[in-house]
């Protein structure tokens, strides 16, 4: 994480948890609508992510095993890296939304992969 990083007013271990679970679901639907402050918040974490599972080694596969839920690691792993072997980087896509949320008007966007 970025050393100003968002808090999102939550403690540290609930903010990690709260993250990992966004991750998880943008790797598991690989296109999820979020508030802006939250989709640029998990864009490095997932791009990172997919850098590591680039490398195509079990060491790479463990060290995304430990940072998200065995299912998501292993689609990290074996579908969406090979991917982007010859994409430097980037792998990710937020799109602003024109609406804004009804409830508090938080600005919305959608983040996913680049095809």
């Amino acid at each position: 994480m970025a050393k100003h990083a968002r808090k999102f007013n939550r403690t540290m271990g609930r903010r990690k948890s709260f993250l990992q679970g966004l991750a998880n679901n943008l790797i598991m639907k690989e296109k999820i609508s979020t508030t802006v402050a939250r989709a640029k918040e998990i864009r490095p974490m997932v791009e990172r992510m997919v850098s590591i599972g680039k490398k195509q080694q079990l060491a790479s596969l463990r060290s995304l095993i430990a940072k998200l839920p065995k299912e998501a690691a292993s689609k990290v792993y074996y579908e969406i890296s090979p991917r982007y072997q010859s994409r430097a980087g980037g792998y990710l896509r937020i799109t602003k939304l024109a609406k804004a949320r009804k409830r508090d008007a938080a600005p919305m966007a959608v983040i996913e992969f680049v095809k």
